[in-house]
């Protein structure tokens, strides 16, 4: 019983320490919802895996996210709808047929899929709290987003979505 007060201890700052923004932390303003999210971390993933994931890209000519609905123009009032629509669209949709033959590769996409789980759940509750609505330009640039994806075989929209990761990723830190 003498380990039982160090255990403790020990316990509690792995505890505090979890509980604790990182300095890759940043936050991102939603329209009325803040999320805070470890944008170096995320970056950090796909900046290791980016190559692999573009070069199994075989479709250069199109792409899901960059169109003349672009993200870039969505108001601000429509930011959280649309955020939580496209952090939907990447766990549900994109992670989870983005698996290769590369170990590497895999933990990487897991760890950038838990961050956005974790960011989509935190955005969720902010949303029903705030009772964000989706507008109609922001639902008509997400089923434009939806048609390109839908328009491929599942595998390889995947992997194109996964591969313009940072158009989404700019496109946040800019509308912070």
């Amino acid at each position: 019983m003498r380990g039982s007060p160090l255990f403790l201890c020990l316990f509690s700052v792995s505890c505090w320490v979890n509980l604790m923004p990182t300095a890759g932390d940043k936050i991102f303003h939603f329209g009325a919802c803040r999320v805070s999210m470890s944008m170096t971390e995320i970056r950090a993933g796909f900046a290791a895996i980016k190559a692999n994931i573009q070069s199994r890209d075989p479709i250069r000519t199109l792409s899901i996210l960059s169109h003349p609905h672009s993200l870039h123009k969505v108001q601000s009032s429509d930011r959280c709808c649309i955020t939580y629509q496209l952090f939907t669209f990447y766990v549900d949709k994109v992670f989870k047929h983005c698996r290769t033959e590369d170990s590497f590769v895999n933990r990487k996409i897991s760890s950038i899929a838990n961050s956005f789980l974790s960011a989509r759940r935190r955005l969720g509750q902010c949303r029903e709290q705030n009772n964000c609505v989706c507008g109609e330009e922001s639902t008509e640039k997400f089923k434009q987003i939806l048609a390109n994806y839908e328009g491929l075989n599942v595998t390889s929209a995947a992997m194109k979505s996964l591969g313009e990761l940072d158009i989404l990723l700019d496109w946040m830190e800019k509308s912070r």
